[in-house]
């Protein structure tokens, strides 16, 4: 039982957890400016079910591909043997239903629109990976399908708490949803032999891996150019996309052949992460403040 559990663990991506709870926790409690039990349920769920319905799905249908694939196996992605893919997509269901169910409870009946958020974030988790959609061999979808898994956090928290959409609410989520594309866009680069020869399609394997990298540094330009229309201290966030392109620009003229290297840039790309999203914290703090 216990390795079980450290497998079924393992593949919800811990390392990944707060990519996803924090956007829906920043924005429910910064438009509703309370702690409550919607927060604290939602906040539960988009920190371990729902990455382990997303990753997990994922790790059970990739698994052929994975074996393929040097970098699987660690803390960028689980090599879950077939013995463990029943019980990880039965702990996902298990541990998710409940917590919906109770979103929608203590959502109440007024603000619709977050049902059909999280009813579309649901269904991002499920048709990226799962057959016969698997968006993720879709490419371009892919990406967009990948952008709305961490953009439907928080945008499920702005409609649920009933947040007016004003133009710089709008370009801070637009800018979230540049940042998305671009991260998995170059996220795809380093898989582009093992996943050509799992005959698996991406933005990567259909584009190149050159012409890939710098799509991501335009996307993330675009997402920096995005937060200057926010207010202030949000242009601010304008810098944050800098680093993002400092790391990756060195392989903007990477071969196909050589696009394994770009594992390097992506592994700057974890660590930046956690300081984009410190410098993020402290950029609401500002904001919260100065109201």
């Amino acid at each position: 039982m216990t390795d079980t559990f450290r497998h079924v663990l393992i593949a919800s991506r811990p390392l990944s957890w707060i990519n996803t709870a924090y956007p829906f926790a920043a924005a429910y409690i910064l438009t509703t400016g309370r702690i409550d039990a919607l927060l604290v349920v939602g906040t539960l769920f988009f920190l371990i079910p729902y990455n382990l319905l997303m990753y997990g799905i994922n790790d059970v249908f990739d698994y052929e591909s994975d074996l393929r694939n040097p970098r699987k196996g660690g803390a960028e992605g689980a090599l879950l043997a077939p013995r463990y893919h029943r019980i990880t997509v039965i702990a996902g269901i298990v541990t998710a239903t409940p917590l919906v169910v109770a979103m929608l409870v203590l959502g109440g009946t007024g603000h619709p629109a977050s049902w059909v958020v999280l009813a579309v974030s649901l269904f991002a988790v499920v048709a990226y990976s799962m057959p016969p959609l698997r968006f993720k061999e879709r490419p371009v979808l892919d990406s967009i399908t990948s952008s709305t898994h961490f953009v439907t956090p928080a945008l499920y928290g702005l409609t649920v708490a009933g947040a007016e959409f004003t133009l710089p609410l709008v370009a801070i989520v637009v800018a979230f949803f540049f940042w998305g594309l671009a991260s998995h866009a170059f996220g795809a680069v380093q898989d582009v032999i093992p996943d050509r020869e799992a005959d698996i399609a991406s933005i990567a394997t259909v584009f190149g891996a050159r012409a890939t990298v710098r799509i991501a540094i335009v996307l993330w330009a675009l997402a920096g150019l995005g937060m200057l229309a926010t207010e202030w201290p949000g242009p601010l966030g304008a810098i944050l996309a800098l680093p993002y392109i400092v790391v990756v620009w060195p392989y903007r003229s990477v071969s196909d052949a050589e696009s394994g290297l770009s594992n390097r840039a992506w592994r700057h790309f974890l660590a930046l992460n956690y300081i984009s999203g410190f410098l993020v914290t402290l950029l609401l703090i500002v904001w919260v403040l100065a109201r």
